[in-house]
């Protein structure tokens, strides 16, 4: 069974009603450095999300996929134009108001794992709840919970090193969602596992997309898990070239 199988076909598009975006950006640019060092990464990006949706960011390496994913994860602010997430403009938000809509907003899963090497996986999936203050009794409940959903109850006490590329890859999934996000952004969160192994965290997205009404948002190279989202859009050269903004 290839990746593209776990495709959800049949599930319900995105409400169209403009009041639901999860992401409306207009005029997107990025530059880094100045002078003749400058270099425009997007160019006048214009794209929405509706909320619910599933959307796939594909292009070659330097195309500014990536430089997109985190103007949307309030991990860098753009050069112009503007970008609301969740009904918020975040185009000039401060460090701490970044991190603040990171911590109550979003959900990150990365290729790599990114997952604290000396911290079980319950520790690993309750630390986003650390810095968002919640008191120690909750942070175990809820992190048990998360865990117990992804298939990884039994695992819990386990290092990073003890579990398999499939293992670490749901610890931050589950780590990613504990904080009840309303938007999850994946970066390759399949690049590092195997063709079975990825068709499997695909079915746990789906499932978690459809139970919590999630928004999801994920980097690609790949054209089979790229058709599991209900919508894809093609960059080149900073520039959308297929898919275009949702009206």
């Amino acid at each position: 069974m290839s990746l593209s199988e776990a495709s959800p076909g049949a599930r319900a598009e995105p409400c169209s009603d403009p009041r639901s975006d999860a992401v409306r950006a207009r005029s997107l640019t990025k530059t880094y450095g100045q002078g003749d060092a400058e270099l425009t990464v997007l160019h006048g990006i214009d794209l929405t999300v509706k909320r619910g949706e599933t959307l796939a960011l594909c292009g070659p390496s330097g195309s500014g996929k990536s430089t997109l994913l985190n103007l949307i994860g309030c991990l860098d602010r753009p050069s112009g134009g503007r970008i609301w997430v969740a009904e918020k403009d975040v185009s000039s938000l401060d460090r701490v108001e970044q991190a603040a809509m990171r911590l109550r907003t979003l959900g990150f899963i990365f290729q790599s794992f990114n997952l604290l090497s000396d911290a079980t996986a319950l520790e690993n999936v309750m630390m986003p709840l650390v810095y968002a203050g919640v008191a120690r009794s909750e942070r175990r409940s809820r992190a048990t919970e998360v865990l117990e959903r992804v298939g990884l109850s039994e695992r819990s006490d386990h290092l990073p090193s003890q579990l398999s590329g499939g293992q670490k890859q749901r610890v931050a999934i589950a780590r990613a969602c504990v904080t009840r996000p309303k938007i999850l952004l994946a970066d390759e969160p399949t690049g590092a596992l195997d063709t079975k192994t990825g068709r499997d965290v695909l079915e746990l997205l789906d499932e978690l997309h459809r139970q919590d009404e999630l928004t999801i948002i994920m980097v690609t190279h790949d054209d089979e898990v790229a058709a599991w989202a209900q919508r894809r859009i093609d960059l080149r050269d900073g520039v959308i070239v297929a898919g275009g903004a949702a009206a």
